[in-house]
């Protein structure tokens, strides 16, 4: 008997999946770029229901300044001997013609942690993943960024090199092992061996319409490596119609019915090509053909979005999905949902405890800042969906600030927030981004001091409508005109629902309390 996967499996920014199996229980880890906590884990045990079970980095990396679509990049899970190991890289700058990205190793013997402080690997390209070979070496490959090449992508390939786990460095020199194809822009390496074949898996075409997963094999694991004769093995390029576009980036795992699986990052743009969810992350059955090289079960390229997989042992029915999440900031510590950008959630700027039943965020830099931008955002994995907080706030100067955001990066996103005016005193108002073209919108509402205001916006695939209400208002009232968010669309990353307090004036000069925050979803698929 067989189950059905209906993908994504996981929705909204959730990119460059790296899939493995221990035991009974099934492992993702994806990217977090600016966001932290950083590299989200995501487990299963029936391959068809995925639970966000932990976030791996907090207080080892520091991505204070790193711009934006930089910091945590691709990492890959891997287990041996009893332990996770776990690399990635942290990318400080990505301006051409250079790339300045560092690898790094962490281990742990739970998914939980404690994990090991970082181990620096190399600095000469990104996607790093390890490899444990049957004769107990540990190799690892990275793609290889060359600024002397002419192209705009200036990955050149895919190196190899020995990872000594005793003294915890990198020993021997590295070793190109694959060119790249015609399709270019090489980069995601995995490293598998199946019937005596070591299988280099990478992703080519660069992440966006031409996005694609191309193989390669060997006797041996430096090579030289064969290329699959008809790659790409998967690819929506070309297919602009298709539900699961820029698809790539994958990574395999050998079920316990001894099947294998394929996951991927992919995107669901809305019409115009929007993909404001970001990409996500889909499986795929994948078989073995008569000439030992891998493809889709169902045939051709393209990926499918409804997956038939043979029953586990802990098989259940695909849940109807519910993205609901709400939280009265009633705990002691923030709810894993949230996210923060580039510094952690540290009591000193955002608690719990100061106003119990509260989230008193202190104030940080400009909405801008890459460095003390006080903001906790959660994901959007909804086309649809409604948002709502509380805000008690009472700015005394134009330049403190605090309220609800549609945020994709310091670039583009649409403000409400309350703020002080020299004349009208405590009002509402809004501001938008796009592209850094920055707006502030004609809405201005007079508020009365000393009173929370609710905060509400709708989004309906690519239009958001927000909303307010005072103490004395019996309803709901809109609060500008319905808006464009397509823009909020096209980044590594995918779109926030976030809540965020600023004084440029002094910094932590004032705080806002945010009683409640409610996000309900309409997709249920």
């Amino acid at each position: 008997m067989n189950q059905t996967i209906k993908n994504p499996i996981l929705k909204g920014f959730n990119p460059d999946p790296c899939m493995i199996r221990v035991n009974d229980t099934y492992f993702i880890a994806v990217s977090s770029f600016e966001w932290l906590p950083g590299i989200r884990i995501y487990t299963s045990e029936d391959l068809v229901n995925w639970n966000h079970a932990t976030n791996v980095l907090k207080n080892q990396v520091n991505l204070k300044g790193n711009p934006t679509n930089c910091s945590i990049w691709a990492p890959q899970l891997s287990y041996s001997n009893e332990q996770f190991y776990l690399v990635y890289t942290d990318v400080k700058s990505s301006n051409r013609p250079f790339k300045d990205c560092h690898n790094y190793l962490i281990t742990a013997s739970s998914i939980h942690g404690p994990w090991s402080e970082p181990v620096y690997l190399n600095s000469s390209g990104f996607d790093p993943s390890l490899y444990h070979d049957e004769d107990g070496k540990k190799w690892l490959t990275n793609a290889l960024w060359d600024y002397r090449l002419t192209t705009s992508n200036k990955s050149s390939g895919i190196v190899l090199q020995e990872y000594d786990f005793i003294k915890k460095e990198l020993i021997g020199k590295p070793e190109k092992i694959f060119d790249c194809t015609y399709l270019k822009k090489t980069e995601a390496p995995h490293i598998y061996k199946v019937n005596g074949y070591y299988y280099l898996i990478t992703a080519e075409g660069g992440t966006g319409v031409d996005h694609s997963v191309t193989v390669a094999r060997s006797r041996t694991i430096k090579g030289p490596y064969q290329v699959d004769p008809h790659f790409p093995m998967m690819t929506s390029s070309g297919h602009p119609d298709w539900p699961l576009q820029q698809a790539g980036h994958g990574s395999l795992v050998q079920t316990e019915s001894e099947g294998w699986l394929m996951a991927h990052l992919m995107t669901r743009p809305l019409e115009g090509g929007h993909a404001i969810l970001g990409r996500e992350t889909a499986l795929q059955k994948v078989v073995w053909d008569e000439e030992g090289w891998l493809r889709l079960a169902q045939g051709g390229t393209l990926p499918a979005v409804d997956v038939s997989i043979p029953l586990t042992q802990n098989s259940l029915k695909q849940e109807q999905h519910s993205s609901d999440f709400h939280d009265d900031f009633d705990e002691e510590v923030l709810n894993k949902e949230w996210n923060t950008l580039r510094i952690p959630a540290e009591n000193h700027w955002v608690t719990l405890m100061e106003s119990p039943g509260n989230l008193r965020l202190f104030s940080g830099e400009s909405i801008q800042s890459l460095f003390n931008q006080h903001l906790v955002g959660k994901r959007q994995t909804d086309f649809e969906f409604t948002a709502e907080t509380s805000l008690a706030f009472d700015p005394t100067h134009f330049l403190q600030m605090a309220g609800l955001l549609l945020y994709l990066n310091t670039e583009n996103y649409i403000y409400v927030y309350m703020t002080h005016d020299e004349i009208a005193g405590k009002v509402l108002r809004m501001m938008r981004s796009v592209n850094g073209l920055f707006t502030l919108m004609d809405e201005m509402l007079e508020l009365e001091s000393d009173q929370p205001v609710k905060l509400r916006v709708d989004v309906n695939k690519k239009t958001a409508q927000f909303y307010y209400q005072t103490p004395s208002d019996e309803h709901l009232s809109a609060f500008g005109e319905t808006l464009d968010i397509s823009f909020l669309s096209g980044g590594f990353t995918g779109n926030f629902i976030a809540l965020a307090c600023q004084d440029m004036n002094k910094f932590k000069g004032c705080y806002a309390d945010f009683d409640y925050f409610s996000y309900k979803g309409s997709d249920r698929n």
